[in-house]
């Protein structure tokens, strides 16, 4: 891990501001939301598992879960500066790790997990910008505060600012 970078863990969120940079590691069924403000340089990352926390009755991190994550995320970068009118989303993960012969949908966590990302950030108004979201393989990334780049490493499959 570079110097200055900030590890987020599963079901974990976190914020900065330029000049600093999110990480988060092996993104498979889970995504990473990464919001940020292009103006004041805030950057936020949320590593959620589980698409909604009223689904779950045991649902005390809020981090965990698409809905409240970003809610928290986006308030915690307010209160660094940022301003919720300029904030831009770019969001990745939600593969299917396994292939499953039962055609349950809850068997397919990683696209829930990602339709409910995109409707939570749709409900907040902030734009996804950019993603790279599905396939079958696991992701790692980092957000850099500074522009907002989006670097998505995988093993295989390359690496790819989004």
């Amino acid at each position: 891990m570079k110097p200055g970078m900030i590890l987020v863990g599963m079901a974990d969120l976190n914020v900065t501001k330029a000049p600093g940079a999110l990480t988060t590691l092996g993104l498979g069924s889970c995504i990473g939301i990464a919001i940020f403000d292009p103006i004041s340089k805030v950057a936020g990352l949320a590593h959620i598992m589980l698409p909604d926390s009223r689904a779950i009755s045991n649902n005390s991190n809020v981090a965990k879960f698409a809905d409240t994550a970003t809610a928290k995320l986006v308030f915690d970068m307010v209160k660094m500066g940022a301003d919720r009118k300029r904030l831009k989303a770019k969001i990745a993960g939600g593969a299917q790790m396994f292939a499953f012969s039962s055609t349950n949908d809850n068997m397919q966590i990683g696209r829930r997990n990602a339709e409910a990302s995109r409707a939570v950030l749709k409900l907040l108004n902030i734009p996804i910008i950019a993603e790279d979201v599905g396939e079958n393989y696991g992701r790692t990334v980092e957000l850099y505060a500074d522009d907002g780049r989006y670097l998505i490493k995988t093993i295989g499959h390359g690496q790819r600012v989004i």
